[in-house]
């Protein structure tokens, strides 16, 4: 039996014009709608530290002095806190990120990789307070026993390693923020890795390549792309992290070469003294602050994207 043909008559067709003029105007609107808080965000920073631009002009990035009774504030101790605690968090999580992503993903089995992998992502949507508690009753501890004590009996002789060991500091707040941004770097570079063409692997094992040399020297920089993605977003969540860092860094706003000394993050600061910033220079100067960080990540992302572009170049390149 024949399928009855449909007519569209002129009163069909403006109804569906009319419905896809509707559609396209309501996704419009979302999508402005990012761009609209994103500008109100910058609008909102921009004029919140008015005051304390016009007091300390660029001085505020290069100052160390934070005193709130005199109003003399300065960023440069929260930015060097805020770097050195990421830059250590990446520097302990990505070898161990990226080793177990590549053990998911090329050597353990189907069920055993799905297993840790749903508990690693389990591991990410954890709070940042979880984090800072366990940090406080086991990582603190360990800090101050043994890791710091062996580290100065090893290696006190360098300026990194100097100094007494309290467990609070700059180096305990950079091993917390790598146990929290270790499972991001795993997931999203198993991901990763597991969408590298299966005929990349046959080629390079055919071509007498061990399962290491071809893991090594053909799978991952396929999807380097992906990892370094996976490395960006980690970074951006240790730049950010409040609470967890808060409560271990020891929130001192002092620069110090030593790993073991206290310190203090933009975010930190910002969550411990905005509700007792009484002054309209004390306020503004935390604006500032949470101003100095978002510029920061905005760098930080478009450097990534700085180099994203020219891998893919050069991939074009040698295509």
């Amino acid at each position: 039996m024949a399928t009855p043909l449909v007519v569209e008559t002129p009163v069909i067709r403006r109804q569906t014009q009319a419905g896809d003029i509707v559609a396209r105007w309501v996704v419009t609107v979302f999508a402005a709608s990012i761009l609209f808080v994103t500008a109100l965000l910058v609008y909102q920073l921009w004029t919140g530290s008015a005051p304390s631009r016009l007091k300390s002009g660029f001085g505020f990035l290069t100052s160390t002095q934070w005193n709130p009774v005199t109003e003399e504030f300065g960023a440069l101790p929260f930015i060097y806190g805020t770097v050195l605690t990421s830059v250590l968090a990446l520097l302990i999580s990505v070898p161990l990120g990226l080793g177990a992503a590549i053990y998911l993903a090329e050597l353990a089995p189907a069920r055993l990789s799905d297993a840790l992998t749903f508990l690693v992502e389990l591991l990410a949507a954890i709070p940042s307070v979880i984090y800072g508690v366990l940090a406080i009753f086991a990582v603190v501890p360990l800090m101050r026993s043994h890791v710091e004590p062996f580290l100065k009996s090893s290696l006190g002789f360098l300026p990194l390693f100097k100094g007494p060991s309290l467990g609070v500091g700059f180096l305990t707040a950079g091993v917390v923020l790598s146990i929290m941004t270790v499972p991001y770097i795993v997931s999203v570079s198993r991901e990763s890795l597991l969408a590298v063409p299966r005929e990349q692997r046959e080629a390079a094992l055919a071509l007498g390549a061990t399962r290491w040399e071809m893991v090594w020297q053909v799978v991952v920089p396929y999807a380097k792309l992906g990892i370094f993605g996976s490395i960006f977003l980690s970074l951006a969540r240790a730049l950010g992290e409040t609470m967890a860092v808060t409560m271990v860094i020891g929130n001192d706003p002092k620069i110090r070469a030593s790993l073991l000394a206290p310190g203090y993050s933009i975010a930190a600061v910002i969550a411990n003294e905005f509700s007792e910033a009484t002054g309209a220079t004390y306020q503004a100067a935390l604006v500032e602050l949470g101003l100095i960080l978002f510029v920061l990540t905005i760098i930080i992302n478009a450097v990534a994207r700085l180099m994203i572009a020219a891998t893919t170049r050069k991939g074009s390149k040698r295509s």
